[in-house]
């Protein structure tokens, strides 16, 4: 099969052959149809964070089903699925209190004594996070996708797979936002406008978009905000307290910066939550006041919306049927995948929310 290729950071991602293994008893083999191009793959590319090489990057997708392990219980050949990076074993501490986006446990990849199941020319074929989607195939356990409808587009589907559930899942989930409540997002990529969208449809009374970018503060309003800050016109810890007359009950970090974990943290009103959803590079440290914590004012993280995706999942592939999740603006392109390093391009100069590589195409 065809797939793109990390061998080197800061480099291009390179096109190649890569072999695939079969099914193991709780493994599915899925025919990619449609792969976002998220800024996580590119934090790898850049070393932001490491990863161990030759990789197939890749994990915002949806596909179908061709074969399934002895095993699997979730899914049979034909059905369409998304796939989750957050794969989760089941039995563990955090999927038995129901935290199944923290899950660990080795038991959803291949031992090191086993067949890997990415392969070329008889090496290994690095697995990136339990899926490499920027494939024409991928071999993954049974609890990293979730059935869904098959009248749900598979190119909106994607993105369910990584930004919306983030997104969407770091207000109802992590944050827990309540009618009436204000909400701050900065950043509005593919995450934030999604977290807005989740506001939104949690009923959120005033959601305030923070960005440098005007096409993405106009695009913000078309998916729920009721306000927006452009950074460029002064401190937007400034413009969001003035708007707000205090500061805000949620605020989400969705670029992955210090200075806007920290001005999150600054747009809180007494009892506030700051989400940070972006990934902030390794080694980065975060400065706050002390003192704003007597306000019991607090910081948290949130690791892909605290997800139960196989609940979750189906529920966003609801709300976008029904009208509710907006998923065709957030698509600014369809590309082959031999475009992939084009829009990653793209994707560092900020010119788009998502790119969706279509393997049909």
């Amino acid at each position: 099969m065809k797939a793109a290729v990390l061998r080197e950071v800061r480099k291009p991602l390179t096109i190649e052959d890569v072999q695939i293994a079969k099914p193991g008893p709780n493994e599915v083999l899925i025919r990619t149809v449609a792969a976002g191009v998220c800024h996580s793959d590119l934090h790898f590319i850049e070393g932001s964070y490491p990863a161990q090489m030759p990789v197939v990057l890749g994990h915002e997708s949806a596909g179908i089903v061709e074969q399934v392990g002895s095993e699997v219980r979730t899914c049979v050949p034909g059905d369409h699925v998304i796939t989750c990076l957050s794969a989760f074993c089941g039995h563990c501490e955090h999927c038995l209190t129901g935290h199944m986006s923290r899950c660990q446990s080795p038991e959803t990849k291949r031992q090191a004594s086993e067949q890997p199941r990415l392969s070329q020319n008889g090496g290994t074929m690095n697995q990136f996070i339990n899926l490499s989607s920027f494939a024409e195939q991928m071999l993954i356990h049974q609890h990293a996708c979730v059935a869904v409808r098959k009248d749900m587009p598979l190119d909106r589907a994607a993105l369910i797979g990584c930004g919306v559930t983030t997104g969407v899942g770091a207000v109802i989930n992590t944050s827990q936002v309540r009618p009436g409540e204000t909400v701050a997002v900065i950043g509005c990529g593919g995450v934030g406008l999604a977290c807005i969208n989740g506001a939104a449809i949690a009923g959120a009374g005033r959601i305030i978009a923070v960005d440098v970018v005007g096409s993405k503060l106009n695009l913000a309003k078309h998916f729920g905000a009721t306000d927006v800050v452009n950074a460029k016109d002064g401190d937007p810890v400034a413009q969001v307290m003035e708007l707000t007359k205090g500061g805000v009950h949620h605020a989400f970090e969705a670029i992955g910066l210090k200075n806007t974990a920290e001005q999150a943290f600054r747009m809180l009103a007494r009892g506030g939550t700051a989400n940070v959803i972006g990934m902030i590079p390794l080694g980065t440290k975060i400065e706050l006041d002390g003192f704003a914590f007597l306000g019991e004012r607090r910081i948290q993280g949130s690791a892909m919306g605290s997800n139960r995706f196989p609940v979750d999942m189906p529920r966003l592939v609801d709300f976008y049927l029904s009208g509710k999740l907006k998923l065709d603006e957030m698509i600014s392109r369809r590309i082959k995948l031999a475009d992939i390093n084009g829009a990653f391009e793209e994707l560092k100069r900020g010119e788009i929310a998502r790119s969706v590589i279509m393997f049909d195409a």
